[in-house]
């Protein structure tokens, strides 16, 4: 796998980086104490929120990659990822394990996939492509909650949310198949497939060799090291906006969106929110959310700012790539893609998961503070009954792309019989 790229700036690029990190640097010390408050917050943010909810996820899905598991899930998924996606099976892995952890476990994974040959180049670009998504936990606690006060609008927003997020995935199916050459490794398609899955798994371990202790301290020492990356992004990022807020720099930037958003029939106060959302997933979304506005556009501003990620998840997108082949451009196509689509899918999931749930939600996805707070038997009840609705749209989901397997595999046939 080729990994080098064109590392020389052109001259104007070259120049505009010099200037805005002095400008950055220059701010920084005039507001040295917004710049302190900025990172104080933005630390807070990610040993509050960011490191506990990711570093599990990074240390196990190290040691799944060693054990040849995720090698194995891959020969199941490719019926269903092949057709629908054009991607390898395993990259059902990096959809689900995106879908758990959120942004930005889907890069971490695709990068790793691609240096071990397990996805062509093209492949891991359509990956980035629609498995880069916000966390259930996030969109349910920390907008509709946190942000609204209304829990029964987390299940529209994240109905919006991953349904934008397939229908990208769809769309770049297309994306680059002249172009796209078979990956270095392709999974055997002799005899059935759970003998093949446990060969794979064999095979991928036996290339693995490392002793299970190696590879938990590689695991944890590899994962610290990329979160660590993620939150000197955060911090950047943060006190990047507030320096842009006391310079007054926002305002001017919010003046297209303030264009946009009139035409449209919105209020122009959810200019400045856009711009805010514009860098930063959660600065955007909140400031979006307190605006005092109509709900519809509140939720819409919401839903294309989490689709978008902010330039901050972008930069650690970037950062976790950067050793490989993999181009940004495809991303960042999707990224806006995503978040018009999520948009405009906003009103129709919204209102009709309020007129089904209502006001009705488990305690768990409506008190922030609900681990903390209930007593054991209540979180044992609720703890059951979440299960039971994660299992049973486990089910159903599973089920849905059987049927959308089955309709693909149909139509192929049928067109191959038309064709000739």
């Amino acid at each position: 796998m080729n990994t080098e790229r064109d590392a020389s700036p052109s001259k104007s690029s070259a120049v505009v980086t010099g200037l805005v990190i002095l400008f950055m640097t220059l701010a920084l010390i005039v507001f040295s104490e917004h710049g302190y408050r900025a990172t104080v917050s933005g630390l807070q943010l990610f040993f509050e929120i960011v490191l506990p909810s990711l570093l599990p996820f990074f240390i196990l899905s190290d040691v799944l990659l060693a054990t040849g598991m995720v090698h194995a899930l891959g020969v199941f998924f490719e019926p269903l990822m092949r057709p629908l996606f054009n991607v390898p099976g395993v990259g059902s892995f990096v959809f689900s394990m995106g879908l758990a952890a959120g942004y930005p476990m889907d890069a971490v994974l695709t990068a790793k996939f691609r240096r071990q040959g397990l996805c062509t180049k093209v492949e891991a670009e359509r990956l980035l492509s629609f498995t880069n998504s916000a966390d259930p936990l996030f969109i349910f606690g920390a907008v509709a909650v946190g942000m609204f006060g209304a829990p029964a609008l987390g299940i529209g927003l994240a109905l919006a949310h991953y349904a934008s997020g397939i229908g990208v995935g769809l769309l770049y199916r297309f994306y680059g198949r002249r172009t796209d050459p078979p990956a270095a490794h392709q999974p055997r398609h002799r005899g059935r497939i759970v003998r093949r899955a446990f060969d794979e798994l064999y095979r991928a371990r036996l290339e693995d060799g490392r002793p299970m202790g190696r590879v938990i301290n590689e695991a944890i020492a590899e994962s610290v090291s990329t979160l660590f990356m993620i939150m000197s992004f955060i911090v950047l990022f943060a006190v990047l906006l507030r320096l842009l807020q006391v310079a007054g720099l926002l305002t001017v930037l919010a003046a297209p969106f303030r264009v946009a958003f009139r035409s449209w029939g919105w209020s122009r106060a959810l200019a400045v929110p856009a711009v805010k959302g514009l860098f930063e997933i959660d600065l955007g979304a909140a400031a979006a959310a307190a605006v005092h506005t109509g709900l519809l556009p509140r939720l819409m501003l919401v839903s294309a700012i989490v689709a978008w990620s902010g330039f901050s998840v972008h930069g650690q997108v970037a950062s976790v790539i950067q050793d490989t082949d993999i181009s940004m451009k495809p991303y960042f196509a999707a990224r806006f893609l995503h978040a018009v689509l999520a948009a405009l899918l906003t009103p129709l999931f919204v209102g009709p998961a309020l007129a089904v749930v209502g006001t009705y939600t488990l305690p768990a996805m409506a008190v922030p503070d609900f681990v903390a707070t209930a007593n054991p038997g209540t979180m044992a009840a609720d703890g059951f009954h979440v299960a039971l609705v994660l299992a049973g749209l486990s089910v159903l989901s599973m089920l849905g792309a059987a049927v959308v397997v089955g309709l693909v595999r149909g139509a192929r046939v049928m067109w191959v019989r038309w064709a000739r």
